[in-house]
């Protein structure tokens, strides 16, 4: 019987390309085919972070969105078209992997943190050998671009979609000693009304594309919510402990 391919799902960082893993780097560099997402008529993040390691004897293979947001008219449905997406492209890497190619699929950050490959891998994975190797996801790489420990000793960190309803953001919020809020785009007016209502707002740090080129580091009472994009992130870092040692 013909060997099958390998699926790879390597995790490319959050922007900065030194920021991949070493493991990863080895991967990629030795893997024929190198599918990535992106929106129509763009390279996409985790093809930018990437391409300078890459040689010409490589396919690239574009697995493009067919929509880029969750708010769509009525006659449209988001859940139906994202599953027929996924069909599609699994489709076609198990065409490769059939014919006993290796396959890597790049994911911006961690692939199984918020990352488009979790749904290739929920595909694929009990159908071909699969390996995944974890990337620094942006709540690390805005942590550090921003000089803002996250948690210390035993404070519990929650992450949150900024796409919950106020009411839910705001309790969530309440009840943690520090909190990442991600998705942020045009829901930044109300996170940061809820954010205000909590008294959180001299602790809360704002950054956009974190270790990206285009990164942006903004005091978050300052920022357009009409402007902010999706790849921004607010942290509410735990409240600095004064000891020492862990």
């Amino acid at each position: 019987m013909p060997r099958k391919g390998r699926l790879y799902g390597l995790g490319v960082g959050p922007g900065d390309p030194e920021l991949i893993t070493l493991k990863a780097l080895r991967l990629l560099q030795a893997t024929p085919v190198v599918a990535y997402h992106a929106a129509k008529g763009r390279k996409g993040n985790a093809l930018t972070i990437v391409e300078r390691y890459l040689n010409e004897k490589q396919l690239l293979v574009p697995l493009i969105y067919p929509v880029t947001t969750e708010i769509l008219p009525a006659h449209m449905n988001y859940e139906t078209i994202v599953s027929d997406f996924y069909g599609e492209i699994t489709g076609l890497l198990r065409e490769y992997l059939d014919a006993g190619t290796d396959v890597a699929v790049i994911a911006e950050g961690d692939p199984f943190f918020y990352g488009s490959f979790m749904y290739i891998h929920d595909r694929l994975a009990g159908e071909y050998e699969t390996e995944v190797v974890p990337g620094v996801c942006s709540i690390l790489g805005g942590a550090a671009v921003l000089g803002a420990p996250l948690v210390y000793r035993n404070q519990t960190l929650t992450v949150l979609s900024g796409v919950l309803p106020a009411d839910d953001l705001r309790a969530r919020l309440a009840t943690t000693e520090a909190a990442a809020i991600m998705k942020l785009g045009k829901n930044l007016a109300k996170v940061r009304d809820v954010i205000r209502e909590l008294g959180l707002m001299d602790r809360a740090l704002y950054v956009e594309r974190a270790t990206m080129d285009a990164q942006r580091i903004v005091p978050l009472i300052d920022v357009d919510p009409e402007a902010s994009p999706y790849f921004s992130l607010i942290l509410v870092p735990g409240e600095k402990w004064q000891g020492g040692g862990e």
